[in-house]
């Protein structure tokens, strides 16, 4: 047994709190009211149902004042009519919006966002929006002009989502919204997912601990949770912690065993997530189906077709032409702060590795003083990833003191890298992609991991938008080969809305738990 701080299950509930979160007090006594298990979920399925309702109606006011109320005519409800069947059917959209299932993946995954949840949105107001329309014309309840109805759909596209974010930013703020979770297993593995969920706090985790019989060496960044039983002690735990959420994460403990305390925790309405073995290689896309049911999970060939590419390279000529049009006037004034800041180039320029090994140089505003390539050796001593923990393959400073004034304000916020878009057009990168490295970096990559050169570097990707600098090497790489090996259209695309809010300085606010 090693230093873990081991609490047995005995103990009274007042020295429990010493070894959990502060914030846990106030799940406690919110129980009464919201019921065990359930606080996330009646918190956050509330506000996106108002959020749904809000949106519609919205979208619905717009479009009456655009295209005006007409009168009563041929039998049919308009004006005042259209305003009652509008609020007569809400019951319904709300109806079809629970069958997408937009209300309860919240609950289910700690990730979830309004990202997530577009697609079904916008397959949702499409269908019953045009459904609506033949039923009106069939029936002649109400003759709805067919130029408003397509407002209407437009704006609830837009306006559904918008209210989602919002209701999101209000729950993720609230205490109901945190989960206390337990890892069954503090190995290798679970040590790994505890740092994942403590470095997302806006998931709305409140890790408590580990179980485990046989626990290994404890690594860096987890000194505050405790060791708090074996898998025995876990039915007490959740009971004495309020645990609605537990992660088994490779446990030593028989499979019966592990299968029978699944069941019971399932029994008892507790979230249960499990990591799949083969994890390094599966993704959130992949299919499961059935031999005499008996699940399996396929994992397709990793490779693009040739209509994936044109498909990829499209949207890429597409968003590196529109960016560069319309943030051009913004650029010109970057350029300009830049030049007022500090002597030098506007932009700077570096050899990186891209697609098939194949060196080009990336455009970046210059965010630090001219001689910095000269001085890194000099300030190598203060990269953080020397500490202990940390992979001395990679290179970041806190606080750099090679960065000028202007360039901690365009790296905090990745403006730097809006240039990069003339790499998308001249097809040496892509607007997502993996992590376009430097030559020191790129000598580190071997074996599987050579798969990230299978496309293109991307100005964004899943390192971006999931930490940047704060993600170790061996982690980058692996998201990389993720990244390849499971590519679609749908992914780049919501990777691309993803990193918006970076861009636009949200990174700390993402992080304190207001995200999309």
């Amino acid at each position: 047994m090693y230093a873990y701080g081991t609490v047995p299950v005995t103990v009274v509930a007042e020295d429990l709190f010493q070894v959990i979160d502060d914030r846990t007090r106030g799940l406690l006594d919110s129980r009464a009211l919201f019921g065990y298990g359930r606080r996330r979920g009646w918190l956050v399925r509330r506000a996106l149902l108002f959020a749904d309702i809000v949106g519609l109606t919205l979208s619905f006011v717009a479009a009456q004042r655009v295209y005006g109320v007409r009168g009563y005519q041929d039998g049919s409800l308009t004006g005042f009519g259209e305003v009652v069947a509008f609020v007569a059917l809400l019951p319904l959209w709300v109806l079809a919006a629970k069958t997408y299932g937009l209300y309860d993946k919240d609950e289910e995954r700690t990730d979830h966002s309004t990202a997530d949840d577009f697609s079904g949105i916008f397959h949702l107001v499409t269908v019953c929006t045009f459904v609506l329309y033949a039923i009106s014309r069939e029936m002649r309840w109400f003759d709805p002009q067919f130029g408003k109805l397509l407002l209407f759909w437009a704006l609830a596209i837009l306006s559904v989502p918008l209210c989602r974010v919002g209701a999101r930013m209000y729950c993720r703020r609230q205490i109901n919204y945190l989960q206390n979770t337990i890892i069954v297993g503090a190995g290798e593995v679970g040590q790994t997912v505890a740092r994942k969920l403590l470095k997302h706090p806006e998931y709305g985790i409140n890790l408590v601990g580990f179980v485990d019989a046989d626990p290994t060496e404890r690594g860096e960044g987890l000194e505050h949770l405790a060791l708090l039983g074996e898998r025995a002690d876990l039915p007490d735990l959740i009971e004495v912690l309020d645990v609605e959420r537990v992660v088994i994460a490779f446990s030593n403990d028989h499979h019966e065993e592990q299968l029978e305390l699944i069941r019971n925790l399932n029994a008892l309405g507790i979230q249960v997530d499990i990591v799949p073995r083969f994890f390094e290689v599966l993704h959130a896309s992949i299919d499961f189906h059935t031999i005499e049911g008996l699940p399996v999970c396929s994992l397709p060939p990793a490779r693009l077709s040739r209509s994936s590419w044109i498909i990829k390279r499209g949207l890429d000529i597409t968003g590196a032409v529109m960016g560069l049009a319309l943030l051009f006037p913004f650029l010109l004034v970057v350029a300009a702060v830049i030049k007022l800041d500090s002597k030098g180039p506007v932009f700077f320029r570096q050899t990186r590795i891209g697609e098939g090994r194949r060196a080009f140089r990336i455009w970046k505003f210059r965010s630090m003083t001219v001689d910095a390539e000269v001085r890194k050796g000099e300030v190598a001593h203060l990269n953080k990833h020397l500490l202990p923990g940390g992979d001395p393959r990679m290179f970041k400073i806190d606080g750099d003191p090679r960065v000028t004034r202007a360039g901690a304000w365009l790296r905090r916020t990745s403006i730097d890298e809006l240039p990069q878009l003339m790499n998308v057009l001249r097809g040496e990168m892509s607007l997502v992609g993996p992590r376009p490295l430097i030559l020191d970096e790129d000598r580190y990559v071997f074996a599987w991991g050579e798969r990230r050169l299978d496309l293109r570097p991307g100005m964004t990707g899943l390192w971006q938008v999931l930490g940047r600098d704060g993600i170790a090497f061996e982690e980058m790489m692996r998201l990389d080969y993720r990244y390849v090996t499971s590519w679609s259209l749908m992914n780049d695309v919501k990777l691309i809305a993803q990193t918006v809010p970076l861009v636009a300085g949200l990174r700390p606010v993402l992080r304190s738990g207001i995200g999309l």
